[in-house]
């Protein structure tokens, strides 16, 4: 499955990396569409091949115990986890 784009506000580049099963990363994305902000998604676990190892590599770089959800922020800042606070803070500036 190749990256989704979710049309919305753009106040950040939101980069979303989920699994499909995972009940926080869902609760994550619901957030995020709540708050109607644009963000991009991509469910790891449905990835296959070089889209797979690419993400992985890319959630590492952010998260070295590569765990889901991840929200990457800017290219700068990353979330790890459903920390709905954070995010919401994050979002905001």
């Amino acid at each position: 499955m190749p990256e989704v784009h979710v049309p919305g506000a753009r106040s950040h580049k939101l980069m979303l990396y989920a699994l499909s099963t995972c009940v926080w990363c869902q609760k994550t994305r619901k957030l995020l569409e709540e708050l109607g902000l644009e963000f991009n998604y991509l469910y790891v676990d449905l990835a296959t091949g070089d889209e797979r190892r690419e993400a992985m590599q890319k959630v590492a770089r952010w998260n070295p115990s590569t765990s889901f959800p991840t929200l990457v922020i800017d290219d700068t800042s990353a979330i790890v986890g459903y920390k709905e606070e954070q995010i919401r803070e994050a979002v905001r500036q």
